[in-house]
Order: structure tokens, then sequence, then C-alpha cells
């Protein structure tokens, strides 16, 4: 009540759009489904599908088991790789213990992956611009790891050694930060002027819409909500994001029960946005929950429509249909 005394100003939610699932991870997670349905639990999961506890938390009540190693999955077993991708050790790992297996990788990490194959075939030094320790970076690094230094802090750049300047390219994790990328892009060409930039952006459209519509509204908020896991890369880049773009605060949250209502005190208009591999309906209980303390009125914030969607793994494509 404090908070609506201090203040004249209506309450309200500015909610960014896009947000939430992405093509990838809509197809991943649907493949996970889809093969419960089609060859019944256990379905086996090396690594998180997606990063969200919520998707993960779900999908092991249906059934799946997630693994940390290929090596943890009994032989014979059919396993799923997430939609961060897996380098070519793991298929190898897969074959060698006769599992069955379904690619989940999101098609965007595949293209990344066919480039770094690709350039280290033409015998390029490939600067990989990522978070150490991140599977997506673990997995494409896995390509042509002879060829692939990664450089992840400012530091990174400083140790980089090349054979050749004149054949040198960079290449990025789909998830991160645009803007970070680019500090990162342009350290190296301070020292690499003839670096060359990846044939098309690795950013994925969605990390990139969803740090668009952040930076639409982030000047305009008190605060910004955005929901996700916090391994989730992108989701902990959208809040980076809001902080730079203006807003005074900004916190991530996987469940809207996780919110503190001190966040609250003194705030007129909330920003709502959420990572790209966040079910919508963890968004809806936030804006219930906000509701609730006032702030039911909800403008909606398009920067973009997204219409993109990849075709489902074809061992999962021929599932029965309820």
């Amino acid at each position: 009540m404090t908070a609506q005394t201090e203040t004249a100003a209506p309450k309200r939610v500015l909610l960014a759009k896009p947000r939430g699932y992405c093509a990838g991870v809509d197809r991943a997670v649907v493949a996970v489904e889809k093969a419960l349905e089609k060859y019944g639990a256990p379905v086996y999961v090396r690594k998180e599908i997606v990063h969200n506890k919520h998707v993960v938390e779900t999908l092991s009540d249906r059934g799946a088991i997630f693994v940390d190693q290929t090596e943890q999955v009994p032989e014979g077993a059919l396993v799923v790789f997430s939609a961060h991708g897996v380098s070519p050790a793991v298929h190898e790992e897969a074959a060698a213990r006769s599992l069955r297996t379904i690619d989940a990788t999101c098609p965007l990490v595949t293209k990344v992956h066919m480039e770094a194959k690709r350039f280290a075939r033409d015998d390029y030094d490939i600067l990989l611009i990522g978070h150490e320790g991140h599977e997506e970076v673990e997995g494409t690094a896995g390509e042509a790891p002879e060829h692939i230094q990664l450089v992840d802090t400012a530091e990174d750049v400083d140790k980089v050694v090349v054979r050749d300047p004149s054949k040198v390219i960079w290449l990025s994790q789909t998830t991160l930060s645009v803007d970070e990328t680019m500090v990162r892009v342009n350290q190296l060409k301070e020292k690499y002027p003839d670096l060359q930039d990846p044939p098309s952006d690795d950013i994925c459209y969605a990390t990139s819409n969803r740090q668009t519509a952040v930076k639409t509204m982030a000047p305009s908020c008190d605060l910004v909500l955005v929901v996700g896991s916090k391994n989730s890369s992108n989701s902990v880049r959208l809040v980076e994001v809001a902080l730079q773009a203006g807003a005074r605060a900004s916190y991530l949250v996987d469940y809207a029960k996780e919110v503190d209502e001190a966040w609250l005190e003194g705030v007129t208009t909330v920003g709502v946005t959420s990572g790209a591999s966040v079910p919508d309906i963890l968004v809806m209980e936030l804006l219930k929950w906000l509701g609730e303390r006032g702030y039911g009125d909800v403008e909606e914030i398009t920067t973009a429509n997204e219409t993109i969607a990849f075709a489902l793994p074809k061992e999962v494509r021929q599932s029965r249909v309820r």
C-alpha cells in the first residue's frame, strides 16, 4: 500500500513480446514428449533438454530421465540429445554403447557446428565467443578442437594466438548478448584487423528479438522481472540488457513465488519478459501475482512477430496422434 500512496501514477505492467519459447526450444521439448508417447518411459535425456527448471521437472514427472553423461544411459536404451547440441565424440560414445538416439539440437546451433567444420576444413583459426563450460560451447568446440579457441573474457582476447592473421574467423554461442558479443569482436579486430565475420549471424533470432523487446521497454520501467532459470544464458542476458537499457532494477526468477515484495516498493511500472526456454504459463502466473498486488493494467510491447517453426527430428515425426 505504501507504494500506491507515494505516487499518483497508476501501477502498470509492460509485457514484452516476443518472449518465452523459441522454435528450437519448442522442437526439443516436443521431441521428448513425442518420444515418451511413441516409445514409452523411460526416455533418457543427455543434460537438460533446455535450461529451464519447470520444463525439466515436468518431463521428469512424465518419465524422462536426465543424465550428465552418455555412459549413464543403459546400453541399447533411447537417449535424446539436448537443444544445445553435442560434439562428435558424444555421438561416437552413443554408437559404442548401441544407444538409439534422437538429436534435438536446435537447427541454429547445428548451423554454427557446420560453420566450425567448414572453416576448420579450410584451415582457419576459429575464435569462438561464448561462456566456458556451457553445453553449446562444448558441442561446437568439439567439432574442431584443434582449430577452435574459446574467447569468453577480455583477458581471453589477450591470450589468443593464431597461426595466420589473414585466416581467422569468429563464431559465437547463439544465446549471448548481441551488444556484449560485439564488444568482444571489436577487441579481437583491434588485435587481428583481418578477422572475418561469420557468413550469417550466429546469435539466434529469438535471442536478438527478446533483447530488442527488453531494450524498448526497459527505459520506462522501474523494475524488470525476467522469468527464467539461472543456468539459462539467454535469460541471464535479459537481466543485463534491462539494466543497461535503463531499468532501475531487474531480477531473474523461475516462479512468481520467488519475487520479493520489497522489490515493488515505490515501483509504478514493472516490465515482464521471459527467456527462450520458458513456457508462457509461468509468465501468466507472474502476471496474476502482480495483479493481486495492484499491477492489473497490462500493456504488451511488441517489437517483432515470430513465425519460424522447425520440423521435429525424424524419429518422432510419425508418433501417433491422440
